[in-house]
């Protein structure tokens, strides 16, 4: 869990801290508030920015719950959050490749899409989790032990790093992987990209660790080129965390009247009418 809290003369208060299970975060979001000096009732808008937040229905119940945290409290999906951080609101698209993989994207006139994100069960190709599992294969042995774990998808997520450095080497066991995930992801990317119809060259943004590795990145550009997208890669402009922190701030200063520029209140108000 990532905070920042920002507002009147106080310096900015970040915090980071391991991710509670989801009947905690209201008590480890009031530390983090003590941690600050403030009660809850000091804190103008809440944005939070979770991962599975994806129809209004999932942002009204999780808004309600947190209530008790802020005045006003905004809930979003967390890739949403890492796309307005990536491109400061501008159209484009955003690949995260963490854990789980995801590709979404706006076309800056309120009309969102995505590809992907349906966890380690039925999606999340090109992932760490992915990867890790297709290199765990190798070793049928080890692949049940780690199986019968109850962090199994954090564990096998834990392999890909092993992956990537053997397939950097040249293995020839683990370079198809790798490429394999490659262009699963660069798929994720150009089918958003082709719903939303955004002129060429398209831009994309990165989120995630896997993503953070130059090298497996380049491979995923490639990928995109080859799959028919011309693309402008942006490194992103800000974290998901300052997106939601900024995004708090304007909804602060907006008040309940509507977004006058427009921006990322503005965008996220649009995408609440059009939840994918």
């Amino acid at each position: 869990m990532r905070v920042r809290a920002t507002g009147g003369n106080r310096p900015a208060l970040t915090r980071r801290r391991p991710a509670p299970p989801p009947h905690a975060v209201e008590k480890t979001l009031l530390r983090v508030w003590s941690d600050g000096g403030w009660q809850a009732g000091d804190v103008a808008t809440l944005v939070i920015a979770a991962r599975g937040v994806w129809t209004a229905a999932d942002r009204r119940a999780l808004a309600r719950r947190l209530a008790p945290l802020a005045r006003r409290v905004v809930a979003l999906s967390d890739a949403e959050a890492a796309l307005l951080g990536g491109l400061s609101g501008e159209p484009g698209v955003l690949i995260l490749a963490g854990t789980g993989s995801i590709a979404i994207g706006h076309d800056g006139r309120g009309r969102w899409e995505r590809a992907g994100g349906l966890g380690p069960l039925l999606g999340d190709e090109g992932s760490a989790f992915w990867i890790g599992r297709q290199w765990l294969r190798r070793a049928e042995a080890a692949a049940r032990r780690v199986a019968r774990r109850p962090d199994a998808v954090a564990r096998i997520a834990g392999r890909a790093p092993l992956a990537l450095r053997a397939a950097r080497r040249g293995q020839r066991d683990a370079v198809p992987i790798i490429r394999e995930a490659q262009g699963h992801l660069a798929r994720l990317a150009a089918e958003v990209a082709r719903r939303l119809r955004l002129a060429e060259p398209v831009t994309v943004t990165w989120a995630g660790g896997l993503l953070r590795d130059p090298w497996f990145r380049e491979g995923v550009r490639r990928a995109l080129a080859r799959a028919g997208v011309r693309a402008r890669w942006q490194a992103p402009r800000a974290s998901a965390v300052v997106a939601a922190s900024r995004l708090a701030a304007e909804l602060s200063r907006d008040g309940a009247r509507p977004a006058r520029q427009p921006g990322q209140a503005a965008h996220w108000r649009q995408r609440r009418r059009r939840a994918p």
